[in-house]
């Protein structure tokens, strides 16, 4: 008999579709959980976005007060600029003009002093070529001096050479003349210590003639350098007189100029006195202008020195304002990331969203079939149990019979 044809197999087969319907309404249930999770979160972060939105607009507004406020301060301080710039080129003028007279004073006594050292250096370069010249005429005399007593010398030397070459001659011929005795051993005495004599004369002449000669060098050198130092003495004593005509022509140019002024001044003196009572009237303008104009130099400073600290005061505001932006605009990219970042959520919890919603969807359908087959296969079952019920009775009924 085939077991799949027995009943109890038959009935099992209907139940076990029942069975998993069950794991199915289970995990239904779970699905509806988590929708419900998802659809929570979903509703938080759209609060969350809203409440970031209207941040974004309050610190947008915030931003663009700040931003008219930084351009009215720029304003300000460009204003305050220029009237720094204005007293800043008063001043440079007025300068100008006090360093302007102060530079004529200054080409004046420069002037004066420049003829002043003139006349100093010329009259100490003639000093200096006298002391030249001197230096020389001793120099020259010296040498002469030390050049006699060296030709002196040598001539003493040469005659007491010739006196000793005479002695020994002499001395020569009489030993000739000599046959014994004690008086040969005496001239030949005479002869060693006129030989030592003599020996010592030629010694003495060779130190002579070697000093002779370094002497003659000497004088061959002293007398170049002489010549050298008279050549330039003589065009330093031209150079010397060239200076002392200039000075002369420079003396009677300065006499004859000094006459024309003279001459020229008993008809200036009217002129001049007017000029002078002109230019002393000119002088107590100059100063009274002066004066006025460092009063007016302080002012401005003082005016400079307020505006310095208006711009300090500025710019110390403009660094805090831009802080302040740069903390605002920190703080609106933030929101802008977390705006994105919501947004992006918001997108995926959508899409989890549909999903879910798919899936419930799918389920509720899969429910709706499980249902369908569970009402069949309850039909089924009571089916079973009543023929399994008539299959009892003609059982029991058949066993009655037998």
């Amino acid at each position: 008999m085939n077991v799949k044809n027995w009943p109890w197999m038959r009935l099992y087969f209907k139940i076990k579709p029942l069975l998993r319907s069950a794991e199915a309404e289970k995990e239904m249930q779970n699905m509806k959980e988590e929708f419900s999770k998802v659809k929570d979160e979903f509703a938080k972060s759209d609060a969350r976005r809203k409440e970031l939105e209207e941040k974004m607009v309050v610190l947008a507004q915030e931003k663009n007060d700040l931003y008219l406020q930084i351009q009215a301060e720029r304003e300000n301080l460009s204003d305050a600029e220029e009237r720094c710039e204005g007293l800043i080129k008063s001043k440079i003028h007025l300068e100008a003009k006090t360093k302007e007279f102060s530079e004529r004073i200054e080409e004046e006594e420069e002037i004066n002093a420049e003829i002043t050292a003139r006349k100093r250096k010329l009259e100490d370069e003639c000093s200096e070529l006298k002391r030249d010249i001197d230096d020389l005429e001793l120099t020259i005399a010296k040498v002469e001096k030390e050049k006699y007593a060296t030709e002196n010398k040598v001539k003493n030397l040469t005659e007491e050479l010739t006196t000793f070459r005479g002695k020994s001659s002499e001395v020569f011929k009489g030993d000739q003349g000599i046959a014994r005795g004690s008086r040969i051993e005496e001239l030949k005495e005479e002869i060693e210590a006129e030989r030592s004599a003599r020996a010592k004369i030629e010694k003495q002449r060779s130190d002579f003639s070697r000093e002779l000669e370094e002497i003659s060098e000497r004088l061959e050198e002293a007398g170049g350098a002489t010549a050298s130092q008279i050549e330039a003495n003589k065009k330093r004593k031209s150079e010397f007189q060239r200076l002392r005509r200039a000075l002369e022509e420079s003396t009677l140019q300065h006499e004859s100029i000094t006459a024309a002024l003279r001459k020229n001044q008993a008809d200036s003196v009217a002129e001049l006195g007017e000029q002078i009572y002109n230019l002393h009237r000119v002088k107590q303008k100059l100063e009274k202008e002066k004066s006025e104009y460092k009063m007016e130099i302080d002012d401005l400073a003082s005016n400079v020195e307020s505006v310095l600290k208006s711009k300090a005061n500025l710019e110390k505001l403009c660094r805090t304002l831009e802080d302040q932006s740069n903390e605002y605009k920190n703080k609106c990219d933030e929101a802008h990331e977390s705006l994105n970042y919501y947004t992006a959520l918001n997108a995926r919890l959508q899409t989890e969203n549909c999903e879910l919603t798919r899936q419930l969807e799918e389920k509720e359908l899969t429910v709706s079939q499980l249902t369908r087959v569970k009402l069949v296969c309850s039909q089924q079952i009571e089916e079973l149990k009543r023929l399994l019920e008539e299959e009892v009775k003609a059982k029991n009924a058949l066993a009655h019979g037998l």
